[in-house]
């Protein structure tokens, strides 16, 4: 068992560097790589969804490191209780390391959740995951991101939207 109190540490440290000037929801996080602990913090903008989370830059810290399997998570979110990875964090976190992968998440009052990274995220969307759950039909792959114009032609939903001066389609 790695040692995830070393990792807490590591996690809650970096929490300081945090860049949450909207939502002060400040996170720091930490991985284990090849024996070695990498931390990352959340940074924040004005434009929520492109926001970095703190797993996200801890992973990448051990990717660009070389490593490409992460050993053990944690986390030090900015709530009173614990707060788990966003799910988008679990997919990516789920694609380097394996279903046993210990994950400790802790509020900066020091409450704590361990788990594995399985428990967090059953469901993957890992090749072997969406081969369980059962193939896409070629005409729903297809049909991904478009909407149907006339009979016989696909339009995109985004030439489809008009403006709203002219009337005419535009690409967003």
């Amino acid at each position: 068992m790695p040692d995830l109190e070393r990792l807490l540490r590591a996690a809650a440290r970096v929490r300081k560097n945090a860049w949450a000037p909207y939502s002060n929801f400040k996170v720091g996080a930490a991985v284990l790589a090849g024996g070695q602990i990498f931390a990352g913090c959340n940074v924040e903008n004005s434009s929520y969804p492109l926001s970095v989370c703190a797993e996200r830059n801890a992973v990448a810290a051990a990717v660009a490191a070389g490593h490409r399997r992460v050993d053990a998570v944690a986390i030090v979110g900015g709530a009173a209780r614990p707060s788990a990875p966003c799910g988008g964090c679990r997919q990516v976190l789920s694609e380097l390391a394996g279903e046993e992968t210990p994950v400790v998440y802790a509020s900066p009052s020091g409450a704590r959740k361990t788990t594995t990274l399985g428990a967090l995220l059953p469901a993957s969307f890992r090749a072997r995951d969406l081969a369980e759950a059962g193939a896409v039909t070629a005409e729903a792959a297809e049909s991904t991101g478009s909407s149907r114009g006339p009979p016989g032609k696909r339009r995109s939903a985004t030439r489809r939207r008009g403006t709203r001066s002219t009337g005419r389609s535009r690409s967003r």
